[in-house]
């Protein structure tokens, strides 16, 4: 069974994958795009932020994905 910081860390380095193939090659773009503060975009890729289900949707809308396919890391 994963640990809660293992599933941090592959949750924000998915978010970071997804990130870079959707063409925001910056964290203040993507955040100023989502609507979220860089550092905490930061935080989330890092593995440090656990995310509550609005940002989830929000960074789902902002990528262009469904919550699904946002969470298959």
């Amino acid at each position: 069974m994963s640990s809660k910081s293992d599933v941090l860390i592959k949750f924000g380095r998915r978010i970071r994958s997804l990130r870079l193939q959707k063409g925001f090659t910056s964290q203040m773009d993507f955040a100023y795009k989502a609507g979220l503060d860089r550092t905490y975009i930061g935080g989330i890729e890092r593995g440090e932020r656990n995310v509550s289900l609005k940002n989830l949707a929000r960074l789902a809308d902002t990528l262009h994905v469904d919550l699904d396919e946002l969470m298959r890391f």
